[in-house]
């Protein structure tokens, strides 16, 4: 009797096109040499602009400055920085010498960036000097002697980096290609954190294969050619940026333009009215934020037709807004995560407002989907709910050094359990209904309340502390703890908040505290586990806005 694939919960993204078997390095000298006039990225913010061929000699000048400096193939270099053109030469640069890319994320602290380092074992941390209101000279500093392995930091725009760039120059590019040439596609080329329900951060660890595939079958879903133009505003550290963006681009010939180091509304549409920018990437707070601006008629976004929104569900009324007041009738949803080196679903620039918002695309070429029922691991039904589970290229090597993560979310077949519940329909589209675990999106920051327990019950007056997130309008979930002080303590919302401050990014830092009454206790299971469920429930009553 045969079975009816269309019955279950399990899609196979089939594909006549081939997989690319190159590395990011090789394939960066294939498009300065297919596409060595196009513009291949442009910095609005640096004032800096660089052909394909361009880009390709200043990679070459850092990949050798970092020979000279003695880095080699597997050494983690750390890259610290919001976005800027150096980002993007170092992220090449380290792929052409076969070094691993540790990308930190520009909102750390120093016990962030400390932990990072050391996990990691980088040698190398390159940095920006000042992001806002941080000081990363000192809070390197700070963390610095927590780092036995780290040997370098090299500041961008000082004497040191422009120092490693001279050198470079001064070098054959001889030995650079023979380092390149002996390098695998499957070779480890980038870890990026993301944080446990341990709250110790883990190290994705990804692929020249599966990040420079990605990249490409994003763009295919796009649509894109060389005459495309990619407005990026979501960070660099993130795949978002640094795959869905730069590598999209790179593998078509298009042009990668950043409006500024962080997102800012205004000055990411002027850049894309400056530019002519042909897509436009965010996450869905980005898009309020633009659409919100009071002169929005007044920016020429004609030029715009596609682009990404990912990182968190967006509205029908917000996706309707994007394609006619933001001009981008062919803007595709996204679904991903780091480990799958991100995107594993998308919808396609035809499809309907409808399909971009209540689903997050069908699956990508030559990566397998199942939804599953945990107990057993076989697919559901259509239509029925499971846990989503993700295989094939895209899917990450392991977590750094953490074989027993790894073994928690990968199974000896290879799926990536990803702890998304999920929906597949008739016609293999997927719906992101829930979250298994407790998991906060905050405005595409994905957050995990363990970090921040563990952080607000170091405070003295603090007996015991649940994190959990509520509703919010702008971004889609905000962070709330509700806290057990200590008998006879007294602590009020803002100590609390003062208590996190400097130790943890500003954007896991709880808005919403709630104390406890004397004698209350957290709502428990038979088993002994608080039931956040619960405490998300009496949320609303605590908080009426909500």
């Amino acid at each position: 009797m045969s079975v009816d694939l269309t019955e279950t919960s399990y899609r196979q993204g089939a594909c006549v096109e081939p997989l690319r078997g190159l590395t990011i390095g090789a394939a960066l000298e294939d498009a300065a040499h297919r596409f060595p006039n196009n513009e291949a990225l442009v910095s609005v913010h640096q004032g800096v602009r660089f052909s394909y061929a361009q880009l390709d000699a200043e990679v070459d000048a850092c990949a050798l400055g970092l020979v000279a400096l003695g880095v080699g193939q597997g050494d983690r270099v750390a890259l610290w920085s919001p976005n800027s053109v150096e980002w993007a030469i170092i992220q090449y640069a380290t792929a052409k010498i076969g070094a691993i890319l540790v990308s930190v994320n520009p909102a750390y602290r120093s016990s962030e960036l400390a932990y990072v380092l050391g996990q990691s074992g980088s040698r190398i941390l390159i940095s920006a000097q000042r992001h806002k209101s941080s000081d990363y000279p000192a809070l390197v500093e700070q963390a610095r002697h927590q780092c036995p392995d780290l040997e370098h930091v090299i500041f961008l725009g000082s004497k040191d980096w422009d120092r490693l760039l001279e050198s470079g120059r001064g070098h054959s590019a001889d030995d650079l290609r023979r380092r390149s040439a002996s390098l695998s596609f499957d070779d480890a080329i980038n870890i990026q954190y993301t944080s446990g329900t341990t709250g110790a951060p883990k190290g994705a660890t990804l692929t020249h294969h599966g990040l420079l595939n990605n990249g490409y079958f994003v763009g295919v879903r796009c649509r894109y050619t060389d005459r495309d133009r990619i407005c990026v505003p979501v960070p660099y550290y993130h795949c978002f940026g640094m795959v869905s963006a730069n590598l999209a681009a790179l593998t078509h010939g298009a042009c990668v333009v950043l409006p500024g180091a962080s997102f800012e509304p205004a000055a990411t549409l002027r850049a894309v009215a400056a530019e002519r920018c042909t897509a436009l990437y965010g996450v869905p707070t980005m898009f309020v934020a633009e659409l919100a601006l009071a002169d929005l008629a007044d920016y020429d976004l004609s030029s715009l037709r596609t682009g990404v929104i990912a990182g968190a569900p967006s509205s029908a009324e917000l996706m309707a807004q994007i394609t006619t007041d933001l001009h981008l009738p062919e803007m595709t949803a996204a679904y991903g995560m780091t480990e799958t080196s991100p995107i594993s679903t998308q919808t396609f620039v035809d499809d309907s407002v409808h399909r971009r918002t209540a689903t997050v695309g069908a699956v990508h070429p030559h990566i397998e989907v199942a939804i599953v029922e945990r107990d057993t691991g076989l697919p559901v039904p259509r239509e029925s709910d499971g846990e989503l589970w993700v295989r094939g290229y895209s899917v990450m090597r392991g977590y750094w050094n953490n074989p027993q993560a790894t073994a928690e979310v990968i199974d000896h077949a290879g799926w990536m359990h990803t702890g998304d519940l999920a929906r597949m329909d008739r016609d293999g589209y997927i719906a992101i209904i829930g979250r298994i675990k407790d998991m906060i999106i905050r405005g595409g920051e994905n957050i995990y309340p363990k970090e921040i327990e563990d952080l607000i019950e170091l405070h003295p007056a603090v007996e015991s502390v649940q994190v959990i997130g509520v509703p919010h309008a702008l971004y889609g979930e905000e962070v709330m703890a509700w806290v057990k002080p200590r008998a006879g303590a007294v602590v009020d919302a803002e100590q609390i908040r003062e208590h996190c401050t400097g130790k943890i990014a500003h954007f896991k830092i709880p808005k919403h505290v709630h104390f406890l009454g004397a004698g209350d206790e957290f709502p428990m299971t038979v088993t002994g586990k608080v039931q956040k469920n619960v405490l998300k429930e009496r949320a609303s009553a605590v908080l009426p806005f909500i």
